[in-house]
C-alpha cells in the first residue's frame, strides 16, 4: 500500500453516532444467531481470518534484520472479545453479516497476535460502514437505514452468547478500537461494571477511543473499573488515541475530549509503554507493506538499500517511543519517531490519515493505534492473565 487515504482505510474509524437522530424511529432490525459460528469472524480452532501468518521482521538501527516467529496458544488460559472499527464498504448506513476482506484484514492488524495469550472471539456485527462514513464527512449526511442501536445490539448479544455458552468462568480481555471500543464502552457500562460479570474481566483495550474520567482520577463513566497503572493489575481499562508529537491534536480533533456537550470530565490516556506514567518505548509491529515517505507516495526501503522485507509485520525497536500528552484542552498518546539520519533504518512510518494529498490532523494516528504499541499490549495481556489467574 503506497498511500493510506480516506477512500482505503486498513485500520477503520469511528463513527458510533452518524445520523442517530434521523434514525431513531427505524424499526428494529432482526436479532443474528450468534450459535451460528458463520456469524464470528473468529472461532477457537477453527482456520479463520484469525489463523494467519504473524512472522515479523526485526529490524535495528544499524540496517540488520532477523525473523522473528510466532504461535498462537491453543490452550492459552483466558479469553479476548473483539469488535472491530469501522472497516465495512457496503453500501447503506449498516454493514451486512458477510465477511469481506475489510473485516479479514482488521482482524490480521489489530487481533490475531494476540492469539498467542488468549483464545480468540471476533463476532460480525452490522456496523456503521465506512461508505456511511464518507459521506458524513464530505457532506454532513449519511445513507439511510436501520435504527443505530443495530451495531450495539448486535455486540451485547454476541457477549451474551459468549458468557453462556463459551466462557465457564474464564477471564476474558475484552479488545476494540474505535467504532469497536464504543461498542464495548457502553457493553462495560451497561452489561458490567458493578454487574457479575465483572469478575471475569482481566482487562479491557479500548483504544482509539475518548474514554470519560474525572479529571486527576482513574475512574469517570466506569464507577468501578479503573485505569490501569501496573502490569499485574486487573479488572482495569488501557484507552488512548495516538498522535504524532509533531502533530498534536488541533481544535478540531476528533480525539483526545470526551464528545458529550458540557461533559466536565477529561479523556483518559493510559501509555501502554509505561502504565505508570512517563515515556517508555513502543513495541509495535507495523505492517511491512504500509510505509510512506514523508513527501512522496513511494514507499521507501525498510532499510536504505537493504533487502525486501518478506514477512507480513515488521519490528523496529528502538525507533518508536511515547507518553501521554495534554495540550489545548486535549489527552492523548504523544507519539515520537527517534529519527536518525545517520542509521540505514528508515526514519518514519505510515500511519496518516491523507486525504487529496493532504495529512487530515484530527484524525491522528488513527489508522495504526493498535499497530504502535501491539507488543506492549500482548504482553501486558499476558501479564494479566496471569494476576487473574492466581487471584481465582
Amino acid at each position: 500500500m503506497s498511500r493510506i487515504t480516506l477512500a482505503a482505510l486498513a485500520a477503520g474509524f469511528g463513527a458510533s453516532v452518524l445520523a442517530a437522530a434521523a434514525l431513531a424511529q427505524a424499526p428494529a432490525a432482526p436479532k443474528n444467531d450468534y450459535g451460528d459460528k458463520a456469524s464470528w469472524l473468529c472461532w477457537p480452532g477453527r482456520d479463520d481470518a484469525c489463523a494467519i501468518d504473524n512472522t515479523a521482521t526485526v529490524v535495528k538501527a544499524d540496517g540488520s534484520m532477523t525473523r522473528e516467529a510466532w504461535a498462537a496458544d491453543p490452550n492459552a488460559p483466558v479469553d479476548c472479545f473483539y469488535v472491530y472499527p469501522t472497516v465495512s464498504l457496503d453500501p447503506g448506513m449498516l454493514s451486512d453479516m458477510t465477511p469481506n476482506a475489510e473485516e479479514r484484514r482488521v482482524v490480521e492488524q489489530q487481533l490475531a497476535r494476540f492469539g498467542a495469550k488468549c483464545r480468540l472471539y471476533a463476532p460480525m456485527y452490522r456496523q456503521f460502514t465506512l461508505t456511511a462514513l464518507r459521506a458524513a464527512v464530505a457532506n454532513g449526511a449519511a445513507p439511510g437505514g436501520p435504527r443505530p442501536t443495530t451495531p450495539y445490539d448486535d455486540v451485547r448479544d454476541a457477549w451474551n452468547h459468549y458468557l453462556a455458552h463459551e466462557n465457564k468462568g474464564r477471564g476474558v480481555v475484552l479488545i476494540g478500537h474505535s467504532q469497536g471500543s464504543g461498542m464495548l464502552t457502553q457493553l462495560i457500562a451497561e452489561e458490567i461494571d458493578g454487574k457479575p460479570a465483572q469478575k471475569l474481566l482481566v482487562s479491557a483495550l479500548l483504544l482509539g477511543t475518548n474514554l470519560p474520567v474525572e479529571a486527576g482520577k482513574d475512574t469517570g463513566l466506569f464507577k468501578s473499573i479503573p485505569l490501569c497503572r501496573e502490569a499485574t493489575q486487573t479488572g482495569c481499562a488501557v484507552a488512548y488515541a495516538s498522535f504524532r508529537d509533531t502533530v498534536p491534536p488541533p481544535a478540531n480533533s476528533r480525539f483526545g475530549r470526551p464528545r458529550e456537550p458540557g461533559s466536565t470530565m477529561v479523556t483518559a490516556c493510559v501509555n501502554p509503554a509505561n502504565l505508570s506514567g512517563g515515556p517508555g518505548e513502543l513495541h509495535a509491529y507495523l505492517s511491512a507493506g504500509a510505509m510512506i515517505a514523508a513527501d512522496s507516495g513511494a514507499p521507501p526501503a525498510w532499510v536504505k538499500d537493504g533487502p525486501k522485507v518478506d514477512t507480513p509485520f515488521v519490528s523496529v525497536p528502538g525507533l518508536l517511543s511515547a507518553q501521554c500528552a495534554s495540550s489545548g484542552g486535549f489527552n492523548y498518546l504523544s507519539v515520537h519517531v527517534n529519527a536518525d539520519p545517520a542509521d540505514p533504518r528508515t526514519d518514519d512510518i505510515a500511519g496518516d490519515v491523507v486525504a487529496g494529498g493532504v495529512v487530515q490532523k484530527d484524525w491522528g494516528l488513527h489508522l495504526i493505534d493498535a499497530n504502535l504499541a501491539m507488543g506492549n499490549l500482548v504482553d501486558l495481556v499476558g501479564a494479566q492473565s496471569q494476576a487473574w489467574l492466581a487471584k481465582r
